[in-house]
């Protein structure tokens, strides 16, 4: 019966897909980041299916020796962290193209993953405390043939701030773009220390246009390099517009010969972008306004931070914007590309988007106006601010769907621990500490953030199944603790100014130049024994019907397996960091957990179906393709994060055995 069914629905389903899905995948390449230039991840292939995904192999592993050791959060916050390979490659014509964390750019054959060439931009790697790539983008210049040089072209950018053009035949630069092949995107920027602003996600390509922002570091100092994002002419490098966070009525900033400088400490917008050709438009999930935790001292630079920004493709004109976060003083930046979808509603098509947050709250949007789908309501939240800043009384929660994650930590029922001892620690901990739900105010006394500044959901952002209009997300439970330190006392040691030698572990001090206050903050909330407060899971995969904004299912991701000590691997739900993808037959595949597994689950009925050992964590989210003889790969980098699992370059490629 069960199996009727299921054929049934997925007859019903691909009906569905080339009423609906067309619109979203009009090819088999992967050519954009996710999948199409409006992310969703979804794939047309049907080869893998539920009944067979169990019975997948390697085909192939390709390593480019691009990692290093370094520190990480367990280890406490250095300047050198490790290496983290967080790359998504795309497809173009047979050929995968992806980036390192050291930049150096990949063409591999899609059948084999023998190398066709390699580029290196050579980076200065020394001064940057984060190193990774997201991945590449694609454009061909069909005023060319596909003979001549440079027709199809690998945009790529470097974490030393310096866009470039490549051959997707020969990885030669394309000497016609920039200054021989090379874009440097600090100009304009001002002065500034070269590790404070950089560039990791992929540009997004719109007609003829790119479109690029970046990433600052966030609690060093207010005045931050601005968080301006640019659009530059495919071929020449040319500037053609740009576009600054600032309110409405500011004037641009100019140096002393006339010369544009973008504003300092405004909002940035380091995930990725997302574009609509037909409307014309580009869509900037933006950051918070540094430092993340004072507020203060902003004058308005916030009015863009934490929100969904709508600008017309060829101008860098507003179009519309949608804040998520009023005044964010949590560092709950809008990490994840924007996704469309489509959705029949009171008998119209509404073009929207799904936007994933760290708060764990989903918001669907028109991507046309920036309306809700469905209600979204201000209510009121907890209020307390330390001397200088303030609050917003209330904040935005959307009526539909649920919330994905718990949003209040409870001092008396939520603390947790493999035994009583660290259990009670926890409890203890939690009880000295402000703990008032979603949007607890950052203080002197102590602040326990739930969910943590890293998710909820981060910047692998959810897949949407365009056949049957799920989407499907994965999201952390965890908390983090932020604690105000008084300007005075800013220069202590960390050991002294933490709650304990236990929280001293995981904290690191943020030095917030510039402002009346420095901060301590630790990633997670964790017991002696080093495993978080939080009740498991620590990790969740869940599913939403976008035509009713309802849960479909629910299920913990991972296990605690290579993150507790054994006999603690049973647990189920693993922090984790990465996304999904789906495909047309029905199977969402995903990585992304502190265990080092390539998952595959049911999308109809969130069941596992299989699951693939890796050499370590694949945080970053997977692709899939076919071959031109039909056969299908799925490909993930198993690389590490500097927050989950140890560092390693193997990019790896599945598929069904030959018959």
């Amino acid at each position: 019966m069960q199996k009727s069914l299921r054929k049934y629905l997925f007859l019903a389903c691909l009906i569905n897909f080339f009423v609906t899905g067309l619109a979203f995948s009009q090819n088999d390449d992967w050519a954009s980041y996710g999948k199409d230039p409006g992310g969703g991840h979804y794939s047309r292939a049907v080869e893998i299916t539920p009944e067979n995904v169990k019975e997948l192999k390697q085909a192939w592993i390709h390593r480019s020796g691009d990692y290093h050791e370094g520190g990480n959060w367990r280890q406490g916050l250095g300047s050198a962290l490790q290496t983290s390979f967080q790359v998504t490659p795309i497809l173009v014509d047979e050929t995968l193209f992806y980036c390192t964390p050291y930049n150096r750019v990949f063409a591999l054959n899609s059948e084999t993953g023998e190398e066709k060439w390699v580029f290196d931009p050579e980076v200065e790697l020394e001064a940057k405390a984060l190193l990774h790539c997201r991945g590449v983008s694609s454009w061909k210049d069909k005023t060319k043939v596909e003979t001549d040089k440079c027709y199809h072209r690998i945009i790529a950018i470097t974490v030393d701030a310096e866009l470039f053009a490549l051959d997707g035949r020969s990885g030669e630069l394309c000497s016609d773009f920039g200054d021989d092949g090379r874009v440097d995107l600090r100009e304009g920027i001002g002065d500034h220390d070269p590790s404070h602003y950089w560039s990791t996600s992929p540009p997004a390509i719109i007609k003829d246009k790119i479109v690029i922002g970046g990433g600052v570091s966030d609690n060093i100092q207010k005045d931050v390099p601005g968080g301006v994002v640019r659009s530059y002419d495919v071929r020449t490098g040319e500037l053609i517009w740009h576009w600054e966070p600032i309110p409405p009525g500011w004037e641009s900033v100019l140096d002393d010969t006339g010369k544009q400088l973008y504003q300092k400490g405004t909002t940035n917008v380091w995930s990725i972008i997302s574009a609509d050709s037909d409307l014309n438009l580009v869509y900037l999930p933006t950051g918070n306004t540094s430092p993340d935790y004072y507020g203060g001292d902003r004058n308005g630079l916030d009015y863009y931070s934490s929100s969904v920004v709508a600008l017309n493709a060829d101008t860098g004109d507003v179009v519309w914007h949608f804040q998520t976060v009023h005044h964010d003083v949590w560092d709950y930046d809008v990490p994840s590309q924007p996704t469309f979808y489509d959705i029949e509603k009171d008998g119209q098509t509404i073009k929207a988007l799904a936007q994933t947050t760290k708060t764990g709250l989903v918001f669907l949007l028109n991507r046309e106006n920036g309306e809700p789908i469905y209600p979204v309501e201000e209510r009121e939240v907890p209020q307390g601010h330390v001397e200088g800043d303030y609050l917003s009384k209330t904040q935005p929660f959307p009526t539909k769907p649920a919330p994905l994650t718990p949003s209040y930590f409870d001092p008396e029922k939520s603390p947790w621990g493999f035994t009583f001892w660290d259990r009670g620690y926890c409890k203890k901990v939690a009880k000295e500490l402000r703990s008032e739900g979603l949007y607890t105010p950052p203080s002197f006394q102590g602040s326990i953030h739930y969910p943590s500044a890293i998710g909820g959901n981060n910047w692998g952002g959810p897949a949407v199944d365009h056949s049957r209009n799920i989407m499907v997300v994965n999201t952390m439970n965890l908390a983090s603790l932020i604690v105000m330190i008084p300007r005075k006392d800013c220069d202590k040691a960390l050991e002294d100014l933490a709650k304990d030698k236990i929280q001293s572990r995981f904290t690191a001090l943020e030095t917030n130049t510039g402002t009346p206050y420095c901060n301590l903050r630790s990633m997670g909330f964790f017991s002696p024994l080093g495993v978080p407060c939080t009740k498991p899971p620590w990790g969740n995969l869940t599913a939403v019907d976008l035509n009713t904004g309802e849960h479909l299912w629910d299920v913990p991701l991972g296990t605690s397996k290579d993150l507790a000590p054994f006999p603690f691997h049973w647990i189920k739900g693993a922090p984790n960091m990465g996304g999904p993808i789906v495909t047309a037959s029905g199977v969402t595949f995903i990585a992304a957990t502190s265990d080092y597994y390539l998952r595959a689950f049911d999308t109809l009925s969130g069941k596992e179906l299989a699951k693939f050992r890796l050499p370590t964590g694949g945080h970053a989210t997977p692709m899939t393709y076919k071959n031109k003889n039909g056969k299908q790969f799925v490909v993930i980098a198993a690389g590490g994060h500097w927050s989950l699992s140890p560092p390693s370059d193997h990019l790896i490629a599945y598929a069904l055995p030959d018959k």
